[in-house]
């Protein structure tokens, strides 16, 4: 990507040469040349919201920016990207929507995320860092940046307008207001769970801002729920756990399995541990922000059980789900299984028979599979 501060090499995370989707877009590159032409004063604390692969804290790193993000595989790509730009360790700080924001912010950069709860959560802890000098400026393509987001941005910080757009890529200018009188954060967010989901009928789910349908059970985690296998798996990863209602069903219906919750939000890790939490669900259970299942041994585990997404962002792709599948192929044991539950369209029994040389249909309804996959040796 070429910067008003030179060029810098950026990758995704993790690397993968046949992967066509870029670590940067337009918005990225429009914040960037503005920031340079009008000569915005890059001075003080300079936090940087949302940057998706690192693009921007790898760009503006002589100005000692904080990156804060929700992704754990943006933020490995970001340690990539500052380390091949030759940017001194410790030069950039990375937070995560986790941990306690900066005291003060004088230039608050935000690259749109898609979930506007997510962006709520964080202008709402933002807030009490930010004053009357304070730059901020937020990012995103066209389709990103809607007048809810506008109304956002002006409700809790101050008076906001935008840009003009540029290769499909807008600006949003705010001008923070210290008297505004701002709203309580709404997150996380609980509700009850309704009748005829299994384990978990009737219990409590807690949901941090930015996951998966936080305020309501989906229409597909409801039929996963209502088709999970019976107790006696042993030790059983939550892949991709989003609020930890599957992984959570499983430990209240079998108090002998060992569940492992895995997700690479922080904000969803955070959610499924305070719903099994919530639940005093007896037995062990472990949380885990990360890539999958890279960190898990081969051949440890004998039931994965997965929702996977089809979404990078803004883009659609299998790659994501195909990671999930080998991981798991990799970390069960001989006879274990993956159950995946997912559209009917996506195909994905075509990609575990490639995979583990077979693939059963367990239910399905006119939207949903669900389909069990089983290590051979």
């Amino acid at each position: 990507m070429t910067t008003p501060w030179g060029e810098v090499e950026l990758t995704r995370f993790p690397e993968d040469s046949r992967d066509r989707l870029r670590a940067w877009d337009a918005s990225d590159a429009y914040l960037l040349r503005h920031l340079a032409e009008e000569k915005v004063p890059l001075t003080g604390t300079v936090v940087v919201v949302g940057d998706r692969w690192g693009a921007l804290v790898t760009a503006l790193a002589g100005h000692r920016p904080t990156q804060i993000t929700d992704s754990f595989l943006g933020q490995e790509a970001t340690r990539a990207n500052l380390a091949r730009a030759g940017v001194e360790p410790g030069a950039v700080r990375l937070l995560t929507t986790q941990d306690s924001p900066p005291e003060r912010v004088d230039v608050l950069l935000v690259r749109v995320p898609k979930s506007l709860a997510l962006l709520e959560d964080q202008l709402l802890r933002l807030a009490p860092a930010v004053h009357a000098d304070t730059v901020v400026i937020g990012t995103g393509m066209v389709k990103e940046i809607h007048t809810s987001t506008l109304r956002l941005f002006e409700r809790i910080l101050g008076p906001t307008r935008t840009s003009l757009a540029r290769q499909k890529a807008r600006l949003i200018f705010c001008t923070p207001d210290p008297a505004l009188e701002r709203p309580a954060n709404p997150w996380p967010y609980s509700y009850a769970l309704p009748d005829g989901v299994g384990a978990v009928s009737g219990r409590t789910v807690v949901n941090h801002a930015g996951v998966f349908c936080a305020e309501r059970l989906d229409v597909g985690t409801r039929f996963f729920l209502r088709h999970l296998p019976g107790p006696g798996a042993g030790r059983v990863v939550d892949l991709g756990c989003g609020n930890g209602v599957v992984g959570t069903a499983v430990a209240l219906a079998d108090p002998a399995a060992e569940v492992l919750f895995v997700d690479e939000s922080y904000q969803a890790v955070a959610s499924a541990e305070a719903t099994y939490k919530a639940n005093g669900v007896p037995g062990h259970a472990e949380f885990r922000v990360g890539d999958g299942l890279a960190g898990v041994a081969p051949g440890s585990v004998d039931l994965v059980l997965n929702n996977p997404p089809f979404h990078s962002h803004q883009a659609t792709t299998d790659a994501v789900a195909w990671r999930m599948f080998t991981g798991a192929l990799r970390s069960l044991r001989p006879g274990g299984e993956l159950w995946v539950i997912g559209n009917r369209h996506l195909g994905y029994h075509v990609k575990l028979r490639r995979l583990f040389g077979n693939s059963e249909l367990v239910a399905s309804d006119p939207k949903f599979v669900v389909l069990r996959a089983v290590r051979r040796g």
